[in-house]
């Protein structure tokens, strides 16, 4: 197993792309501690699959866009597990319009959540890792944080922006023998993509070169190979796992 003894972080890890994240990490040995927001029934159910694996898993209610709850995610993880190895970013929403209609509050809420809600979490992480001289910081962005989007300049800007943040923060924490790296994926088949109409995610199949839009699986797999030391030669790094959508 690739993770075994590492303890392991995941935002926004009751539903989705997190969701996976925990379980893989948890299938190649790592304990995972998750956090949730308003989804208990869903957080709970990730901790008896994590638990089930034979690793100690651990749902915190935890509102990312909180400086001070993310801080303390942080501390009663290293309290309950011992240590913490491993941080992946994940938790993100989205608020779509087009820019000359959009609110502040949805511009506000979109780059709180997404982009500081990252800094939150890495802030805290940041001091641990390097004085212990290790740690693995995965942060999942999205293809429309290279590309652009019509109708999410708010999610655009903030998933460019943990790009930005990505390679900044490598910089900083790589003679530490931190790896910072981000994760791009492109539509995913999450509860989020079911409410979208099938003709948008007709479209999507059609932009990939796969034919095909990923499984949350696909997402973990890159994350889990990041967050192992195979990847201990990069970083700072974003690695697009849309399929060929964009490139």
């Amino acid at each position: 197993m690739e993770l075994e003894k590492k303890n392991a972080i995941v935002t926004g890890g009751s539903i989705g792309i997190g969701a996976a994240i925990a379980v893989e990490l948890a299938k190649e040995g790592a304990n995972v501690a998750i956090n949730y927001r308003k989804h208990d029934t869903e957080a709970r159910e990730v901790v008896k699959k994590i638990e089930t694996l034979g690793r100690k898993g651990l749902a915190i209610k935890a509102d990312v866009a909180s400086f001070k709850e993310a801080e303390a995610m942080v501390h009663n993880t290293i309290k309950e597990f011992g240590r913490l190895d491993i941080l992946v970013n994940n938790a993100g929403i989205t608020r779509d319009s087009v820019v000359w209609k959009m609110t502040e509050e949805m511009w506000d809420e979109v780059i709180t959540t997404n982009l500081k809600g990252y800094f939150n979490y890495i802030h805290p992480c940041a001091e641990v890792f390097k004085n212990q001289r290790y740690g693995k910081i995965i942060n999942v962005t999205s293809i429309n944080g290279l590309r652009g989007k019509f109708g999410q300049s708010n999610y655009s800007a903030s998933k460019g922006g943990i790009i930005a943040l990505t390679k900044a923060v490598a910089r900083e924490l790589g003679k530490f023998n931190v790896n910072v790296n981000a994760v791009a994926p492109g539509m995913t088949e999450t509860e989020m993509a079911a409410d979208l109409p099938r003709e948008w995610l007709q479209k999507a199949v059609d932009e990939t070169v796969l034919g095909r839009i990923a499984k949350v699986e696909d997402i973990a797999n890159v994350v889990v190979f990041l967050a192992s030391d195979k990847s201990r030669h990069i970083t700072g790094e974003v690695i697009n796992v849309s399929g060929g959508q964009y490139m």
